[in-house]
């Protein structure tokens, strides 16, 4: 990803009058400061600026993703950018006062030609006020890391047991974006017939399902299929898999793409 030449910018070289910003003169300083930082940003970045959900981006990222420049910040659009969009959770985490990293994450890209999958190293830093408060978030998308690049090229076939439809979709197209090929049921039974019709590298399941629970539909599986990995969502991790007569790993809920990813990447490919 090469990022277009950019001569030194500043807040006061745009037409902010079209914005829900307004004139810089009246921004915080701490608004001020981002905008400058971002809109001299060699790499695509953006500014998330209260929950009212302004954004205000720089050249860069307006290249990459086909936005117009001109106005460069206005409300964010009913299919907000991937770069917000991809992970709600995550951004909220920014907004409780989190700055993080998210290696080789995949980003769908909307463009007039269609749709492209792009891999970047998310960071997300919180914008503070002078009594610690977060007012916004600056997002940069910097090019992937080697060791992410490389972890992105494992995929992983994985199914998904959660008999929460919403949980079950949202964790679903995580995985995806990371990657790997997914499939889903929605309980223990059905999850049985599908371990049977193809071959999986991970079961994701739920510890509570409707019926057979999941550690006993792992303890089938395994039995079945040495070779599966077992990751199970449970809100008592720990305790959970010291009392297994099978190997597995637990994540405890609410769980977030690190602590998978982690775990993921220790899966040896079959």
């Amino acid at each position: 990803m090469t990022a277009p030449a950019m001569n030194s910018l500043s807040t006061l070289e745009y037409d902010w009058s079209r914005t829900d910003v307004g004139h810089p003169d009246g921004w915080p300083v701490t608004l001020r400061v981002a905008t400058d930082l971002m809109l001299n940003s060699p790499l695509p970045a953006l500014v998330l600026w209260g929950r009212r959900q302004v954004m205000l981006f720089n050249a860069s990222y307006a290249a990459l993703s086909g936005l117009p420049t001109q106005p460069p910040g206005g409300r964010i659009p009913a299919m907000q950018p991937s770069a917000w969009s991809w992970n709600p959770a995550a951004l909220e985490r920014a907004w409780q006062g989190e700055s993080l990293v998210f290696p080789g994450q995949a980003l769908q890209l909307w463009r007039a030609d269609g749709v492209s999958e792009q891999r970047f190293d998310l960071y997300y830093t919180p914008l503070r006020d002078g009594e610690g408060s977060v007012l916004g978030i600056l997002s940069t998308l910097g090019p992937p890391s080697a060791a992410a690049a490389a972890s992105a090229a494992r995929t992983l076939r994985m199914l998904v047991v959660e008999d929460n439809l919403d949980a079950q979709y949202l964790v679903c197209e995580m995985l995806r974006a990371l990657g790997h090929e997914v499939d889903a049921a929605a309980d223990a039974e059905r999850a049985q017939q599908q371990l049977e019709e193809r071959r999986y590298d991970v079961l994701f399941t739920d510890v509570s399902l409707p019926g057979i629970s999941g550690v006993e539909l792992a303890r089938r599986a395994v039995a079945r299929w040495p070779r599966l990995h077992v990751i199970f969502a449970s809100g008592y991790s720990g305790t959970l898999t010291q009392q297994l007569d099978f190997p597995a790993d637990a994540i405890q809920k609410p769980y977030d793409i690190e602590q998978l990813q982690a775990i993921l990447d220790r899966i040896p490919l079959s």
